[in-house]
Formats: C-alpha cells, sequence, structure tokens
C-alpha cells in the first residue's frame, strides 16, 4: 500500500506523552457493548468503509467512500448497505441507504490529496430507522486538541468481520482543517469514528479520512466534524445534493486511504 508523505506536517507534532493502546478485536456481546452503531458500510462489489450512526437514520463516513476509485463514477446509493455492529457473520441491525450526501467543498479527483481531508465527510440517509435499545446514535463534539486522548472503533481488511477497538490513540497535531492522530488504521477504516470519551460518554469528534507517514511514523489523518456536519444535516433536511465532480491535483507521495477491500 502507497503511503500519503505528510512531511509538511512533521513540525506540527510533538512527542506522545502516553502510549497507544493496541487494538482489541471486538469478538463477543460484551466486548461490542457501547459499539453497536458503528457498522460497516459494504459498497456494492467494490468494497466496503466504516460508518456510525449519529441520529436513527444518520451515518456519518468519509465522503471519498461515495466514488469508485477507477473510475472516480458516484457510487450508486442503492447498492449501500449499512451492517450496524457487524460481527462474525451478523449484524445487529442491516439497513440499505437512500440518500448519500458529501461535503460540498468535496471534490473527488482519484488519488488522495491532502488538501482534501478538511472536507472528507458524508451522511447517509438510510432507508429505515434504527430503534432499537442495544443501538444508540452517538452525539459528535468539538475537534479534540493537540495532545488529547481519543479513540477509535474500525474495520479494516485483515479484520473486515469484527470492529476493533483502540481505546487511546492521540492528537499528534493540527494543520488548518484536518487532524493528525496516532491511531491505528488501515484499508475499510475510511470513515471509522474518532472518538473523545468526557464522563464515561463517547462522542464522535472525527472521522478516519487517510492513512500517512509522518517522519517515519505511521499516522490517520481526521476530519473535524462540527460545521460539516451540521451543513450536511441541514442539506439532507432540504433534499439537496452536494456532490460536484472536478479534477484535483495528485500528490507525488501517492493515495493516502481509498481504504477499500482488495
Amino acid at each position: 500500500m502507497r503511503l500519503l508523505r505528510a512531511l509538511a506536517l512533521c513540525l506540527l507534532a510533538g512527542p506522545v506523552m502516553a502510549q497507544d493502546a493496541g487494538l482489541r478485536s471486538l469478538q463477543t456481546g460484551d466486548d461490542s457493548r457501547g459499539w453497536e452503531a458503528v457498522g460497516r458500510l459494504n459498497l456494492g462489489e467494490r468494497g466496503f468503509c466504516t460508518g456510525a450512526l449519529i441520529a436513527d437514520d444518520l451515518v456519518l463516513t468519509a465522503a471519498h467512500c461515495l466514488f469508485d476509485k477507477q473510475t472516480g463514477a458516484r457510487v450508486d446509493p442503492a447498492t449501500i448497505e449499512f451492517l450496524a455492529g457487524w460481527r462474525n457473520g451478523r449484524a445487529a441491525a442491516y439497513r440499505g441507504v437512500k440518500k448519500a450526501l458529501a461535503h460540498p467543498e468535496y471534490v473527488y479527483g482519484g488519488h488522495e490529496n491532502v488538501d482534501r481531508v478538511a472536507f472528507d465527510v458524508a451522511l447517509l440517509q438510510l432507508d429505515q430507522p434504527i430503534r432499537l435499545p442495544s443501538i444508540q446514535p452517538y452525539a459528535t463534539d468539538d475537534r479534540p486538541i493537540k495532545g488529547d486522548e481519543v479513540g477509535v472503533v474500525s474495520y479494516a481488511q485483515d479484520r473486515s468481520e469484527a470492529p476493533s477497538l483502540q481505546q487511546v490513540c492521540h492528537v499528534l497535531g493540527q494543520q488548518s482543517d484536518m487532524l493528525i492522530l496516532s491511531c491505528d488504521v488501515d484499508f475499510g477504516s475510511s470513515g471509522a469514528p474518532i472518538f473523545s470519551v468526557k464522563d464515561g460518554v463517547a462522542r464522535v469528534v472525527s472521522v478516519v479520512s487517510a492513512k500517512a507517514e509522518m517522519g517515519g511514523q505511521k499516522v490517520a489523518l481526521g476530519t473535524p466534524l462540527a460545521e460539516p456536519v451540521a451543513l450536511l444535516r441541514a442539506q439532507m433536511a432540504e433534499g439537496g445534493s452536494s456532490f460536484r465532480p472536478g479534477n484535483v491535483r495528485v500528490l507525488s507521495g501517492g493515495s493516502g486511504g481509498t481504504f477499500i477491500k482488495p
């Protein structure tokens, strides 16, 4: 896998003050309790991303998940399925998608461009709400700051059948509207929720946009949520579309994370 070399970010990142936790596979009902609103997003025949329920009928993910990497074509929402709490061949809830909106400033152009991370957010409206006591949507919160502890729940290419929790990783720095995180992500983790836990309550503060390299260290790039989510919620309520075609500059460092199943 090619890595986006975010070398310009090196000066922003200081040493992590505490040790990151390792990934833990959520294999049982007890393991998964509280994380059932994170699910796998099957994207037709082209692979999968990760998404999280933020209302009973709204799933938050990355905008680039809604485009075919090879052709640049928009993925038909009717081919997307959200598998809430997918674990070892079963989901807590299965839902189709009837509408998909990306941030209006997000322009897909094939390979990942670091400038697009700030807008790499999408909302999916499910064909039916999920109203189960065991699946509670997450609230979103303001962006964390450098040094804060966060966590991530995600699926990936070598752990596609159960979610994995990294309970503690860190915000290494930020540049404009992009977070640089020490979280462990891989193909399939795009759109995965980055959590901040306050008073025992997990709130989504970012979504995984790309996998990158910084000074020889593997990092994740995340998109802050406050303004993008408010904008997309308003557009969803109005029934508008936020997709627009276009081309972007391709970085010489390569692709940073169209996290699809090989």
